[in-house]
């Protein structure tokens, strides 16, 4: 790594994803007031509300919606009311 590019504050700083309480240690500048200890070590923590380990589109449980299927049914059950 070169010297004096990254800033002052660049540390290792844990990532906790809240929806499934998975972490990751990565290098960062984000500020944080909280702190997390894992295998005896300190680290700023850092909650997140979705990262990709619980996005649906990353886990592959994503849901494909059909729209054009959709506005068909709802043509074929409710379009024709209006005609006389």
């Amino acid at each position: 790594m070169k010297k004096d590019i990254h800033p002052s504050n660049y540390r290792e700083v844990v990532f906790k994803d809240m929806s499934n309480e998975e972490t990751f240690i990565t290098r960062s500048t984000v500020a944080s007031k909280e702190t997390i200890e894992i295998d005896g070590v300190t680290y700023p923590l850092v909650k997140l509300e979705i990262t990709s380990s619980s996005h649906p589109f990353f886990t592959g449980k994503q849901k494909l919606v059909d729209t054009a299927g959709r506005v068909d049914k709802f043509m074929s059950r409710y379009g024709n009311r209006h005609k006389k």
